[in-house]
């Protein structure tokens, strides 16, 4: 659903990313969408692109400043959870923010799979670039046969 084209390296920090705020319940419900999507592409450059240049996230107990950390986040991110597969799903949203439930099922070197799950709450600035993101995260270890997301 997302467009490959619409994530440029390239392009300028202030580059748009649709939908744009205020959110209405339809570009919410695309705005996670195209999260979900990007995300399941395991690409990290261009999962950076939807982040403001001086982004904010906190996920699980971490810190982390800038695209380029965030670049680097998801690059060791998918090194580690392999297998990994996302799904996102709207919980509210107003003007600028949107709260997401997600799960997403990966798993270790080892062969063990493990399902995390979570809220997830963002902030967009005028251009529909994430500048923050708040994530809580559990993980508990599941069974091959157990995965829901595939």
């Amino acid at each position: 659903m997302w467009n490959e084209a619409n994530l440029n390296p390239e392009s300028d920090q202030n580059s748009q990313r649709l939908p744009l705020p205020p959110f209405t319940y339809e570009t919410a419900l695309l705005k996670v969408q195209l999260a979900e999507d990007l995300w399941n592409s395991k690409n990290p450059e261009l999962v950076s692109l939807a982040y403001s240049q001086d982004t904010k996230w906190r996920n699980r107990s971490e810190f982390i400043s800038g695209r380029e950390k965030v670049k680097q986040f998801l690059t060791q991110k998918w090194k580690k959870e392999l297998g990994y597969r996302l799904k996102k799903e709207l919980w509210n949203f107003s003007e600028n923010r949107i709260a997401v439930r997600f799960e997403y099922e990966s798993h270790n070197e080892k062969g063990q799979w493990f399902r995390s799950y979570g809220i997830e709450l963002w902030e967009f600035n005028e251009n529909g670039l994430m500048v923050n993101r708040i994530a809580s995260i559990n993980d508990a270890p599941i069974d091959e046969n157990e995965r829901r997301i595939f």
